[in-house]
């Protein structure tokens, strides 16, 4: 059955996340209203997940839902914050009831999970296009940017490197070790902002960013912004199993450097903070490790590398790049 532009809000996203109580006003207006509290900093980010681009014609809408909302919380865990609320502008090749369903429910339980309440949006005919903007909030004495590595600083990353890429290979007809198929879709269909360890890092990192472009390129935007250089030692990346065995067979250290849609934290910290962030992970239980040192020689290096070079591999994803 057809539903209309106001009934798919009304059925589908009219009360989805956690309710807060400084949403004034929410979807239903012209404009939510909305209360930030005292002393805090807005973060605000926003990310457009198109068909064909991001992600293939008839993903699991629940795993699409899940993953719009995840790549932008993704981005307040690299500044720190915590989240507070999201719009949602849906472009729509048609309204299928089905599919609004399954994408809702994904959406509306990953806003539960983080206390995100959804506010407000848009919907209209077209190209599937999935627009998603978050907002939080941060401590301005606390928050993580990408311009405040030194050198010195030890450089970290959470969790594994590279799964989410390796599971678009395997897409591709690329063998993935045996019983790790479905953990690697995993990682790339539902992967997991790191809010917690964000916010843990906040106020004992120096800088950090998320990988969503690839670890040398997102590496790359720190060390610019920061007018550093980085040193990372390849036998020190965080690697799970079918990762490790895929470079064992291949050779090919590109995925985990320049691989995407990992939305992990790198980040940089003083060394003498190291036990401090240590504890911090540990009581996360985050998987996490050191991978390097920042320097002062501009660009990010890699030692350890077979030949010394990567083969025919750019810094990482570029929407306007040559191909």
């Amino acid at each position: 059955m057809a539903v209309s532009e106001f009934e798919i809000i009304e059925t589908y996203f009219s009360h989805t996340g956690t309710p807060r109580e400084d949403v004034v006003l929410g979807v239903g207006d012209d404009c939510a209203l909305l209360r930030t509290p005292p002393g805090q900093l807005l973060a605000v980010s926003i990310d457009t997940l198109v068909e064909g681009v991001h992600f293939f014609a008839g993903t699991d809408p629940e795993a699409l839902g899940h993953k719009a909302l995840a790549v932008n919380l993704s981005d307040l865990a690299a500044a720190g914050a915590s989240p507070a609320w999201a719009t949602l502008a849906l472009t729509l090749p048609d309204n299928d009831t089905a599919w609004l369903k399954a994408f809702s429910a994904g959406f509306a339980t990953l806003a539960e999970r983080f206390g995100v309440q959804l506010v407000g949006g848009d919907t209209t005919r077209g190209p599937l296009t999935i627009t998603v903007q978050v907002q939080g909030f941060t401590d301005p004495g606390k928050v993580l940017r990408r311009d405040r590595a030194r050198p010195g600083d030890r450089i970290g990353v959470t969790g594994t490197l590279g799964d989410a890429a390796l599971a678009l290979k395997l897409g591709a007809g690329v063998e993935p070790a045996a019983g790790t198929g479905g953990a690697l879709t995993e990682r790339l269909h539902r992967p997991s902002p790191r809010i917690e360890e964000g916010r843990a890092l906040a106020g004992l990192a120096n800088a950090a960013i998320d990988v969503s472009d690839g670890l040398l390129a997102d590496l790359g935007h720190i060390c610019s912004q920061s007018g550093v250089g980085a040193l990372i030692d390849i036998s020190l990346l965080p690697l799970s199993g079918a990762m490790a065995a895929h470079i064992k067979e291949t050779g090919d250290w590109s995925i985990p450097l320049t691989g995407g849609d990992d939305y992990e934290l790198c980040f940089t910290a003083r060394p003498q903070l190291t036990p401090k962030i240590e504890a911090e992970m540990h009581r996360l239980g985050s998987g996490f490790c050191w991978i390097g040192e920042i320097g002062q020689a501009p660009g990010v290096r890699c030692r350890g590398l077979p030949g010394g070079a990567l083969k025919g591999v750019a810094g990482g994803y570029e929407h306007f790049g040559t191909p």
